[in-house]
C-alpha cells in the first residue's frame, strides 16, 4: 500500500529511546545538541518581530511563485550588505519556506529517478530522507582531516557515474564547520565541466565564521550552474518563520532555463505565506542583532571546550571554521552510540555520536556550540570525567 520512498526504519533508535526514557523519569540532562536557538536562549526581538507580521496587505492573496518581489529584493539587500554581492538580480531568486523545500525543487529539477547526486561526507543526515522523497540516490563523497578538512578529489571522480547530475557542497559544513575553499572551488569547476554537473551549495552557517572575517558566498558562482541555498533560519536565528530561497548563477542560458522551470515547480505549489514575505525586510535586519551575541557564544564555548581540553592529551577537538558545531575525537571505548547512551544515563549529558553524521569510524562526539555557556561548562567536564581520563 506505501510506497517504497518512505520505507524508512520507524522505531526510534537506541539513543533516541534513551532519552525519552530519561525524561520520562524526571531526570534533569544537560543537552549539548541544540540546534534550536529559540531553546538555546538567543531570540531576536520578539515585538519587532512580531509587528512586522501585522501588515494588511497580508489580506491580499498575490500568487507569485518565485516569490513577491518585494521580499526578493530584501534578500538582494542582504547579500550586497552582508556579502559584498552588488549584481544579484531578485529574478534569479525564488523563495521557498525552508532549504529542505529547496533542496527538493532542486532535486525534481535536476534528476529523473535513479539520478545520483554526489553528497559529502560527514555531514547532515537529513540528506538521506530529501533524497528518498525525491526518488535521488546519494552517492558519498569523503572530507579528510589533516589540520583542517578538504575534499578528496579522488574519491569524488571515483564516486561520479553517468548518472550523476550534481554535486552538494555545505559551506560551512555541517558538522564539521569547514569552508569551501578558493582552491577546491577552482577544482569543483573543473569536475562539474568534466561531468556535465550542477553545484547545489547549501551556505545555511555561512555568517558564523568564527574569526570574523566574511567569507565569499557562491550566490554569484558564474563557472558552473550553481543553486545557493540558505534562509533566516540561521541567518536571523528565526527557523520558526519559515523563509528561505535558493539563487541560481552560472551560465546564462542555462540560468534561464534552470529558472523557468523551476518557477514552475514553484507555481504548482505556492507555498509561501504572505505574511512572512511582507515581513521579510526586517526578519532578515534582525540578523544585526542577533549574530553578534550567538558569534560571542560560539566563540566563548569553543574558549571553554579548549580549556578543559588542555592537560587532556586522549582527547582532542577538530578544527573548525565556522558553524555551529564542534567535533571532538575521543578514545574508542566501544561504538559511540554506546558511549553517547553512557554519558546519558550516567552523567546526564546528551551528546551526538559520529556515526550520526556518517564518519567513517568510531571515536567522534558532536557538540553543539549554542548551547547555554553554563550547560555547556558541565556538560563538558561530566564528558571529560568519562572519556577524558
Amino acid at each position: 500500500m506505501f510506497s517504497h520512498r518512505t520505507n524508512w526504519r520507524l522505531s526510534p533508535n537506541a539513543l533516541t529511546r534513551a532519552i525519552e526514557e530519561a525524561r520520562t523519569a524526571g531526570h534533569k540532562l544537560l543537552d549539548l545538541t541544540v540546534s534550536n536557538p529559540t531553546e538555546a536562549g538567543v531570540r531576536p526581538d520578539p515585538e519587532i518581530v512580531l509587528a512586522a507580521l501585522v501588515n494588511p496587505q497580508a489580506m491580499h492573496y498575490d500568487p507569485q511563485p518565485r516569490g513577491l518581489l518585494e521580499a526578493r529584493r530584501a534578500v538582494c539587500r542582504y547579500y550586497r550588505e552582508a556579502h559584498e554581492v552588488f549584481d544579484l538580480d531578485p529574478e534569479r531568486l525564488l523563495l521557498t519556506t525552508s532549504t529542505s523545500e529547496a533542496y527538493s525543487y532542486v532535486f525534481r529539477l535536476l534528476c529523473n529517478p535513479g539520478d545520483e547526486v554526489l553528497v559529502p561526507k560527514p555531514s547532515y543526515p537529513l540528506f538521506e530522507f530529501l533524497a528518498d522523497l525525491a526518488d535521488v540516490k546519494l552517492v558519498p563523497y569523503p572530507l579528510l582531516y589533516d589540520h583542517g578538512w578538504q575534499i578528496d578529489f579522488d574519491s569524488l571522480y571515483k564516486a561520479a557515474s553517468p548518472r550523476s547530475r550534481a554535486v552538494i557542497l555545505v559551506h560551512p559544513n555541517n558538522p564539521t564547520g569547514s569552508y569551501v575553499s578558493a582552491a577546491e572551488t577552482s577544482a569543483l569547476n573543473d569536475f562539474c565541466r568534466d561531468y556535465s554537473l550542477a553545484l547545489i551549495v547549501d551556505e545555511v552557517f555561512l555568517d558564523y565564521a568564527h574569526d570574523g572575517a566574511p567569507r565569499r558566498s557562491f550566490v554569484g558562482h558564474a563557472d558552473a550552474l550553481t543553486f545557493t541555498l540558505s534562509g533566516v533560519s540561521k541567518i536571523s536565528a528565526l527557523p520558526q518563520m519559515k523563509l528561505a530561497w535558493v539563487a541560481t548563477s552560472g551560465p546564462e542560458e542555462m540560468v534561464a532555463e534552470a529558472g523557468a522551470r523551476l518557477e514552475i515547480i514553484a507555481d504548482t505549489f505556492l507555498s509561501m505565506g504572505a505574511p512572512v514575505q511582507l515581513a521579510a525586510p526586517v526578519l532578515l535586519d534582525q540578523r544585526r542583532q542577533i549574530q553578534p551575541i550567538l558569534l560571542d557564544r560560539l566563540r566563548e564555548n569553543l574558549a571553554e571546550l579548549d580549556r578543559q581540553l588542555a592537560g587532556r592529551p586522549s582527547c582532542t577537538r577538530l578544527q573548525v571554521e565556522g558553524g555551529w558545531y564542534v567535533v571532538l575525537r575521543i578514545p574508542v571505548l566501544g561504538t559511540d552510540e554506546d558511549l553517547a547512551i553512557n554519558l546519558l544515563r550516567k552523567m546526564g549529558v546528551m551528546v551526538h555520536p559520529g556515526h550520526f553524521y556518517d564518519f567513517p569510524n568510531e571515536g567522534h562526539l558532536v557538540l553543539s556550540l549554542i548551547t547555554e555557556p553554563a550547560n555547556f561548562r558541565e556538560g563538558v567536564a561530566r564528558l571529560l570525567q568519562v572519556v577524558g581520563a
